[in-house]
């Protein structure tokens, strides 16, 4: 499910393009027209994107300097490096990575409740909206079958990432999933897997969000109750619905770059998306083979097997 995002996104990781039509000179207004329209047809930039060219200066690289343009969109900004060569005739485009410390490795984890093998030598780190159709999709091919088929090999960690403009229960689901989770890691995966195969149960007839509420909150309070928790403490945290830890998780997913749910971390490699179930078998038994260890063997009518449908 994608999350409506205003700021522009660059998959290309390097591009260098020549003007083509209308050579680039020294006269600054023709060589700004010139950056503006390679950059536009190149990385698709939305006509409603805002794009301005800021003072250029000196830069790492011999023979080209660097660029900065500034794209605004509805009041969000953001400025992103070019590089342009000395003779003004190429553009290109260069990223750098930190190996050491990119975010992927370092997605906070603490205090989350772990599904598997603590120890497993390969971790599956999911961002996930219990409202969001995709996420139950994924979720359905994770547990049993990936779980199952990996044993004690792969652990599993949700993280919050609720889509609330376009999922306005989503919010509170994540929080009551949490208040359940303050007291016991099995009755929050209880929770988890009853919502996403249960989604319909929050949906009243007139599409009430207090309606919904009422639902997540009887549903918590049920699961407390199998599971013998404090209900005492469950109901303060549900009535409560502190949304702290959840907006700490939406934060970080939005500086990892996230448009949408669900998206999977496995040993850092992203899996964005409900992808075919073989799909994430390949990602997870790379990370096995990177981590010395050799993959279960995977059936032909597994490998074969299709995303489950997404409901409604």
């Amino acid at each position: 499910m994608k999350k409506p995002y205003l700021l522009v996104a660059f998959l290309m990781l390097a591009a260098t393009v020549g003007c083509k039509g209308q050579p680039a000179t020294h006269n600054d207004a023709t060589l700004n027209r010139s950056i503006e329209v390679v950059i536009r047809s190149q990385f698709h930039i939305p006509t409603d994107v805002n794009m301005q060219l800021q003072p250029r200066h000196a830069g790492n690289i011999p023979g080209y300097q660097v660029q900065p343009v500034l794209l605004t969109r509805n009041g969000h900004s953001t400025q992103i490096e070019f590089l342009i060569s000395d003779d003004y005739k190429k553009l290109a485009r260069l990223d750098t990575f930190d190996l050491e410390n990119s975010p992927v490795f370092h997605i906070n984890v603490d205090n989350r409740p772990i599904r598997g093998n603590p120890k497993a030598p390969v971790t599956v780190i999911t961002f996930d909206d219990l409202e969001c159709p995709y996420c139950a999709r994924m979720h359905k091919q994770l547990f049993p079958e990936t779980m199952d088929h990996y044993k004690d090999k792969v652990r599993f960690i949700y993280k919050d990432f609720p889509l609330e403009t376009i999922h306005p229960w989503a919010v509170h689901a994540a929080v009551d999933a949490n208040c359940l989770a303050a007291q016991n890691s099995d009755a929050y995966w209880k929770f988890v897997d009853y919502v996403h195969e249960h989604p319909e149960e929050m949906s009243s007839e007139d599409h009430s969000l207090q309606a919904s509420f009422k639902a997540l909150d009887r549903i918590t309070g049920q699961m407390g109750t199998l599971d013998k928790l404090d209900e005492t403490s469950l109901s303060a945290c549900i009535k409560k619905q502190d949304e702290t830890a959840v907006r700490k998780s939406m934060s970080e997913a939005d500086a990892l770059g996230l448009e949408g749910a669900p998206a999977l971390y496995v040993n850092g490699e992203m899996i964005n998306g409900a992808v075919p179930i073989d799909q994430v078998w390949q990602v997870i038994d790379r990370a096995l083979k990177d981590a010395g260890i050799e993959p279960p063997p995977t059936s032909a009518n597994a490998a074969q097997k299709p995303a489950p449908p997404a409901s409604n």
